[in-house]
């Protein structure tokens, strides 16, 4: 396994269903080790849907916004920013449906490209893309996907003139108690919109673990209280200057209330981290500057002799790289990044989404039973 710290993470995947009384996942996941901000009884549901009967119920949904509502109004009331903000934005979110289920999109320029969520596109490479004011769906393909940030880019085969890409803004810039709006199609039901406000900044979230995928971690995630449901992943977290500050992904549950949802903690994926991927995405098809910190290593879960997890042992370092400059090697166990405990790979995974690339960090490891540290200069995941 290769990555931040050791392993390779990949995209999950939540499969739920409309329930008629209102939506709520459908089985409680649990919880990696990341999610500093969660206490044990929360766990984390993605947020992709696996129905697709619902969508036709989506054209009687909320309506496409007009070019009046796109106007503030002369009352300046915090209801003519909300419509003044959706009348400028809604246009630029799409649903998108693949074989197993739906999800949302973000139209990220005029050539037809959509960013996501990795975990929307799963392993599809063709897709129909619903526009927010038409019921046609269009065909569209797989540009790339980066399933370690959860970002991935599909493009719109024949774009149609008059598409409306998304302003984004400095994420850098989000403050607790700002008012955001979360737009997408919550259970098929287009063009939907929640509010509320950030609630938390810089969370470390692991995504739940499906068949397909171990879950990935993400760092920097922005919390909000706006409702984020099954069929949001992918939609937009935006400000009242009508700028999307986030990507929606996914939604805390509550393993105490047999896995419905937690009321009122989402996260999503920064507009920084979106744009860095997405542009690399588009260019290159790939990435190779993730922004994400790496030792430059490979690793594995380490178990004492009575098999319980004591670290993340080090299988091999890259020539050159952070670790193997610091006079780690491999055979060493890692047990703390900074002050951060390690007893599996997970935890290592999850205390490097949680630092920068360039950063110094030290890293406390045992090797041949006796305790050292060292002094790492982190490099960036590829």
């Amino acid at each position: 396994m290769h990555g931040t710290g050791g392993s390779q993470v990949h995209p999950s995947k939540d499969h739920t269903r409309p329930i008629p009384s209102g939506p709520r996942p459908t089985g409680p996941k649990a919880v990696g080790a990341a999610a500093v901000l969660l206490c044990a009884a929360l766990a984390l549901s993605g947020c992709t849907s696996s129905s697709k009967s619902s969508s036709s119920a989506s054209t009687t949904g909320s309506a496409a916004p007009t070019a009046a509502s796109a106007a503030p109004s002369s009352g300046n009331t915090l209801q003519d920013d909300y419509q003044r903000v959706i009348g400028n934005v809604l246009p630029s979110v799409v649903q998108i449906t693949t074989g197993s289920g739906l999800g949302s999109g973000i139209i990220y320029d005029t050539k037809g490209d959509i960013v996501t969520n990795a975990h929307v596109v799963g392993g599809a490479s063709t897709f129909q893309v619903s526009l927010a004011n038409s019921t046609n769906q269009l065909d569209a393909t797989l540009v790339g996907s980066y399933p370690d940030s959860d970002l991935a880019v599909i493009k719109l085969s024949s774009p149609p003139g008059g598409l409306k890409p998304a302003a984004f803004g400095d994420s850098g810039k989000v403050e607790l108690g700002q008012i955001t709006l979360a737009m997408g199609s919550p259970l098929g039901l287009s063009s939907s919109v929640t509010q509320g406000i950030v609630s938390g900044l810089a969370r470390t979230v692991t995504e739940p673990k499906s068949a397909d995928s171990p879950g990935a971690t993400i760092g920097n995630m922005v919390q909000t209280s706006a409702a984020i449901n099954p069929g949001n992943s992918g939609g937009a977290l935006v400000n009242l200057s009508s700028q999307v500050i986030g990507i929606n992904t996914l939604a805390a549950v509550d393993q105490q209330l047999n896995g419905s949802a937690a009321p009122g903690i989402g996260f999503a994926i920064p507009s920084a981290t979106i744009t860095s991927i997405a542009d690399q995405l588009i260019k290159d098809g790939k990435v190779t500057n993730s922004g994400r910190a790496a030792l430059g290593i490979s690793a594995r879960n380490y178990y004492t002799a009575d098999f319980k997890p004591a670290g993340a042992l080090v299988v091999s370092t890259t020539a050159g790289g952070p670790a193997a400059a610091a006079g780690m090697q491999a055979g060493d166990v890692i047990t703390k990044v900074g002050d951060t405990a390690v007893t599996s790979l997970p935890d290592l995974t999850t205390a490097l989404a949680g630092l920068t690339p360039g950063s110094q960090t030290t890293v406390t490891y045992t090797r041949n039973g006796q305790s050292s540290t060292a002094q790492v200069t982190l490099g960036t995941l590829s």
